[in-house]
């Protein structure tokens, strides 16, 4: 079943002397009980998309539906169906954390008793600052807490807008295991993150960049379908090696990777002379080859 439908959506922006085009066409569809990313940097698209499915913004071409509900035309029944946590923490700071997740349960005419069994693993790690305002909560548990009122309506759709912006490493691996365990509750979650480690927690992941998508797949299949030999490669001036290898004709793609530069060549090259080979443009102190990650797939992606 399908939970989330967007066909040929387009979105832009008047600018002062230009129109921005947020979304270029975007057609992808979500099905029930999966977890899906959209992946890109800021500026992407990411939150346009996800205002145009919450019912927030109107598209200028195109269609979307969530549960098959037309977002346009069925707003008010999407707005029941949908938990949204935007990328701004966006509960009152001067209410305690009892006093939102009170306040938001009201708004659905629900309670958190009725649906506890929903956001019991969450609400634990933040019911012994109840009685705190949000205001002054850690990143980590106003997250949890803008998490809890999303679900509070029990949603069988949740949309989560770069929910680990600015977290801790710790906290970002728990709410990642979160969201794994509200899969067992069937809810459909799209998340957003610019981060690409995270899109290997995904179960299908759409590479975004510009407004335009450009590849859908699990992240397994992205890697899969980078083509060429990978290399890491290391020497004693990081900056002068990028700038050399970058230069040279026999170098396909040169980019920094924390303490390694990530290489494909122009032409195959047999893997025991890749050594020689990169000696020949510059003095290099480490060569391994490497499997490519999903941000490798990224950077290919944009250069096509």
């Amino acid at each position: 079943m399908i939970a989330v439908k967007v066909d040929s959506v387009k979105k832009t922006f008047k600018a002062e002397k230009s129109v921005v085009t947020a979304l270029q066409q975007i057609n992808f569809d979500v099905s029930k009980g999966e977890l899906f990313g959209l992946i890109g940097p800021d500026g992407a698209g990411k939150t346009t998309l996800f205002r145009i499915l919450t019912t927030l913004m109107l598209a200028d071409e195109g269609t979307a539906s969530v549960d098959g509900f037309d977002v346009v035309r069925d707003y008010k029944e999407i707005r029941k169906r949908v938990g949204y946590m935007p990328g701004r923490f966006s509960l009152y700071q001067d209410l305690t954390v009892e006093e939102n997740l009170s306040f938001f349960a009201t708004l659905f005419n629900t309670s958190l008793e009725e649906n506890y069994d929903l956001v019991k693993a969450i609400y634990q790690q933040i019911e012994p600052f109840k009685k705190r305002r949000a205001g002054a909560l850690s990143g980590g548990m106003k997250q949890k807490l803008a998490l809890s009122c999303a679900l509070i309506h029990r949603p069988s759709v949740l949309f989560l807008d770069e929910p680990t912006t600015g977290v801790d490493a710790v906290s970002r691996k728990e709410f990642w295991e979160l969201l794994r365990d509200l899969q067992k509750h069937q809810i459909t979650i799209i998340v957003s993150t610019p981060y690409m480690d995270e899109a290997s927690l995904c179960d299908r992941v759409a590479l975004m960049q510009n407004g335009k998508i450009m590849e859908i797949n699990s992240p397994k299949g992205i890697t899969e379908n980078f083509k060429k030999p990978l290399w890491a490669v290391r020497g004693e001036n990081m900056y002068q090696l990028m700038q050399t290898l970058q230069a040279s004709e026999v170098i396909d793609s040169c980019y920094p990777f924390g303490q390694y530069h990530h290489v494909t060549f122009t032409d195959a090259i047999p893997d025991s002379q890749v050594a020689s080979e990169l000696a020949k443009i510059a003095p290099v102190t480490e060569v391994k080859k490497i499997p490519a990650t999903i941000e490798d797939c990224f950077m290919e992606l944009m250069r096509q």
